[in-house]
């Protein structure tokens, strides 16, 4: 269970996180609390799964980056090992179950088309998968949310 205080803290640091030398101890004053405080329920709330990833968001184009997105269709059966096969890639940034054919769709940003195409072939030899549908960037939209809790 959230507690007012973890809310307060997760409305923060999903766009306000201090770009400074101590940011936890910047994060822990403005909440009127104290910096291993911060750091303990910050653990707390990456260790029960209500933060998946703290870190920067870079303009990957602007860093020669190429994205795509691939879809893929997996045996049921092989699901959770291919989606754990597919997150050890550094470049991975979003994967995800969907419903349909194509029951597995993930984001993959390399520094070079040649290893774009070389982690998806990989992918594709893995046991359980079926079919794959690289699906490169033509148009970068981006989307900024925030989850607002109360």
């Amino acid at each position: 269970m959230l507690t007012s205080f973890d809310k307060a803290l997760l409305n923060i640091v999903q766009t306000d996180l201090p770009l400074t030398k101590r940011p936890f101890a910047d994060l822990a004053a403005r909440l009127d609390a104290e910096e291993a405080t911060v750091l303990e329920r910050l653990r707390y709330l990456k260790d029960n799964g209500y933060i998946r990833r703290m870190g920067p968001f870079f303009d990957s184009n602007k860093l020669g980056y190429l994205g795509t997105l691939v879809a893929a269709k997996v045996a049921p059966e092989k699901l959770a090992e291919v989606a754990r096969f597919i997150n050890e890639y550094p470049g991975v940034t979003h994967n995800y179950e969907r419903e349909g054919e194509f029951n597995l769709w993930f984001a993959l940003l390399t520094p070079d088309l040649c290893l774009q195409e070389q982690i998806i072939a990989v992918i594709q030899e893995q046991p359980g998968v079926q079919r794959i549908i690289n699906l490169p960037a033509t148009k970068k939209y981006k989307v900024s949310v925030q989850f607002r809790l109360e």
